[in-house]
């Protein structure tokens, strides 16, 4: 296959004409195959990964569902979401367990839909004061030892772990965690101070920015300051239109640079859905247009896809080539699978987008052939 005409997004110089070729799974420098696509108009682009998802089409990761997995993954796909690392709520120590076992048995089974890249611990170690739409009845301190038991059960696809840094033994956990999995701090009440001290340790990540912590000010800079300050931190940014303010969004760009930030859609079951009531971690949610809330009015995730997300940040002035540098190569580093793709060069996996003018997908490819493309 041999992708001409297009835009072709480059990691180094943003967006040039060249083709794009495959034969196979695999992006090459040439193609001997005859087949041949006009992109002339268009934008090509990786396919991308959402590293924080709790569910669409009516599943949920953490209902610990093979056959909801399935639904989710190919969903995903649709949408141009390539690689996929649901996440879990604050759960009981024994649906942990089976949703890591269900993740691992789905990438042995290699089926169909997204690639599933890793499992993302969203809970159950974080702040009852910043729970948000987590269950508080099942937060618990930070435990290595639950962190093995889920790293053994998924077959070592946990790859990122979320935490608060203020907790009893939250340092010693990081400590002890960074090496195996990617910490992020998250649902939390820390100062400044604190959660430089969770960077030192080894903490590199901040989960939803801006969601669940407290305020960036001029003379509490809190989390924020922290991983503004520290050099190598990424920050997950939910640009949905509801989580985060446009001028805010189009800051955070400014302030950690395209690289530091990861676009992610912290989507719940009614992704995909029409308006209704659904759950999220055994709560009660009701979902009106883009915003979805528990009974309480607590905004409870979001329901519109990474891709949607893309879309919205340009639409807020983000240039299209750092949005799609947050949307898919950062991501793909901050789980350790940019190697294998999150870009279009040769050697690396043909999962790719193609994007219209006003960036609706016209074709998605996974492992070089083409795929069903949902509204």
């Amino acid at each position: 296959m041999r992708i001409t005409g297009g835009q072709v997004f480059d990691v180094k110089e943003g967006f040039v004409q060249r083709d794009v070729c495959f034969d196979g799974r695999l992006l090459s420098g040439s193609s001997a195959g005859g087949r041949t696509y006009d992109a002339s108009g268009c934008y090509v682009i990786p396919g991308l990964t959402d590293v924080h998802f709790h569910g669409c089409r009516g599943e949920d990761f953490s209902d610990g569902s093979p056959e909801g997995l399935e639904v989710m993954a190919r969903y995903e796909l649709s949408r141009g979401v390539t690689q996929i690392c649901p996440a879990g709520m604050t759960l009981l120590e024994d649906q942990l367990v089976r949703i890591c076992q269900v993740a691992a048995a789905h990438r042995a089974a290699d089926k169909p839909g997204a690639m599933l890249c890793g499992v993302n611990l969203e809970g159950p170690f974080l702040s009852h004061a910043k729970k948000g739409a987590q269950n508080g009845a099942w937060l618990q301190a930070p435990s290595t030892q639950l962190l093995q038991r889920l790293l053994k059960e998924s077959k070592g696809l946990v790859k990122l772990v979320s935490v608060a840094p203020e907790l009893p033994g939250a340092m010693e956990f990081i400590e002890a965690a960074e090496e195996s999995v990617t910490v992020s701090l998250a649902h939390t009440t820390a100062d400044y101070d604190t959660s430089m001290e969770a960077f030192r340790l080894g903490a590199r990540q901040v989960t939803h920015l801006y969601n669940a912590m407290p305020p960036f000010s001029h003379r509490a800079p809190g989390v924020i300051g922290a991983a503004l300050d520290t050099p190598g931190c990424n920050v997950e940014l939910i640009c949905d239109g509801i989580h985060i303010h446009p001028a805010v969004v189009r800051a955070t760009f400014k302030m950690f640079g395209a690289k530091r930030v990861i676009l992610v859609s912290d989507t719940m079951r009614a992704a995909g859905m029409p308006d209704g009531q659904y759950t999220l971690g055994g709560q009660d949610v009701v979902v009106k247009g883009k915003l979805a809330t528990l009974t309480d009015g607590t905004i409870a995730g979001s329901v519109t896809d990474l891709m949607g997300c893309m879309k919205t940040a340009v639409s807020f002035g983000i240039p299209l080539e750092d949005a799609v540098r947050a949307a898919a190569v950062n991501p793909a580093k901050a789980i350790g699978i940019y190697s294998r793709c999150g870009s279009l060069e040769p050697g690396k996996r043909a999962n790719l987008v193609i994007l219209d003018q006003n960036l609706e997908i016209k074709d998605v490819f996974f492992r070089g052939e083409p795929v069903a493309v949902e509204e």
